[in-house]
């Protein structure tokens, strides 16, 4: 191979750029790797997901279909990303770098090898290593166990330091501001893409305003309409929305890598009787939901109290997920640690520093007289007495019949 086409190279090209977070916040999440790997008896961790790259080292990847990752030892942190991505890893990344290009399959797990050399005992993330990779890994580093960091990282993320908590609350801000945009443009006659438009853009906006060097990628909408409100997660459609539909809201701003929501239940123009006496129900679920978030309050529990409004009502059955989870950097949990759901079968005990929704959802099929899901969310951090909710934008049916 020529000269000019090298395995691995280093771009450290430009200045390292603003980050909401302090050298000192970002050395404390390594440092705290570092100690759980001595506890263990790990020599180095290979950090391969989003959210355990973004959270330790600062830089949110892009994949399209390449490999990533952050090695971390008691010495140093090196992310490794794709040539393509130029300098923009050293740049964002509280790490060092270095880069492996497309002139061979193998020079990802080439740059693997040179940072972990003498390693017997490596971390994975055992949760996002597919068996393919896991067997290639297995090939380039012959004789090295491999140990689930998994876990153990994501309880590290579950509580939440001050400077994260107060970036959540920005995202919080920012949602709650790009409600009111979509609130504005909600309107019969109009689809439901023009309104999530207009809510995305403004909280871009707000986005770019208020951080340096921003990021502006991952924010988005969900907007619904009609029967399109029967699942969480839906996607934005062209359907016209009509006077007298249920509309589900969801604004999600994605700030340096950290998500957070607002989802409101609406109705354009009016609702029907047997609307209003379900929605009200699910309102009734929501507050007392809210009462309930505090430090020692187990998960399980949660979720098993507000069980039993539902079954008063008789409406149960209509349930369609866990009451809430935690918040934090985008991952494939979508900025949530599994560990932190308000679900039956979850027996966390929470703590002060962690960030959680209530976000109560029944789901009434199409058949049946006030058809249509509702669902509201808002965010809480756990304090040392109680919650403090972030969540300003108002809920219920004295706020959300929009006349526009």
């Amino acid at each position: 191979m020529s000269e000019d086409m090298l395995r691995v190279t280093k771009w450290t090209n430009g200045e390292k750029q603003g980050s909401p977070f302090s050298d000192a916040e970002m050395k404390r999440r390594q440092d705290a790797l570092r100690r759980w790997m001595g506890e263990t008896g790990i020599d180095a961790v290979l950090l391969t997901s989003y959210h355990g790259i973004n959270y330790t080292s600062g830089w949110l990847y892009c994949s399209f279909g390449r490999k990533y990752g952050l090695v971390v030892d008691q010495d140093k942190a090196t992310t490794i990303s794709a040539g393509i991505d130029g300098g923009q890893p050293w740049r964002r990344g509280f790490a060092d770098n270095i880069a492996y290009t497309d002139w061979r399959r193998d020079n990802y797990f080439h740059a693997v090898q040179g940072l972990t050399q003498g390693a017997k005992r490596l971390g994975i993330e055992f949760d996002h290593v597919s068996l393919e990779f896991r067997s290639q890994l297995e090939a380039a580093l012959p004789g090295v166990e491999f140990v689930d960091v998994a876990q153990a990282a994501m309880w590290m993320r579950a509580i939440k330091s001050a400077e994260e908590i107060a970036l959540i609350k920005e995202g919080a801000r920012i949602a709650d501001l790009g409600g009111a945009a979509c609130a504005e443009a909600i309107k019969s006659g109009v689809p439901e893409h023009e309104v999530a438009m207009a809510s995305t853009n403004a909280m871009i906006r707000e986005i770019a305003k208020s951080f340096r060097f921003a990021e502006l990628m991952d924010t988005w909408t969900w907007f619904q309409s009609g029967i399109n409100t029967d699942g969480a997660h839906n996607p934005v459609t062209n359907r016209v929305i009509q006077a007298g539909d249920i509309l589900s809201l969801n604004c999600f701003p994605m700030i340096f890598g950290y998500y957070t929501a607002l989802e409101r239940t609406l109705f354009c123009g009016h609702a029907s009787d047997e609307h209003l006496r379900l929605w009200e129900i699910n309102c009734e679920v929501h507050r007392a939901g809210l009462k309930l978030i505090k430090p020692g309050a187990r998960c399980g529990d949660i979720a098993k109290a507000l069980n039993e409004i539902y079954r008063s009502h008789d409406l149960l059955r209509y349930r369609s997920f866990g009451y809430g989870h935690s918040f934090g950097v985008l991952c494939h949990y979508y900025g949530r640690e599994a560990g932190v759901e308000l679900r039956e079968d979850i027996d966390t005990e929470l703590a002060p520093g962690m960030v959680v929704s209530m976000e109560p959802m029944i789901m009434i099929p199409e058949s049946l007289p006030g058809a249509g899901g509702y669902r509201e969310h808002d965010i809480l951090v756990v304090t040392e007495e109680g919650a403090e909710n972030i969540t300003g934008f108002p809920f219920g049916p004295e706020h959300n019949i929009i006349r526009n």
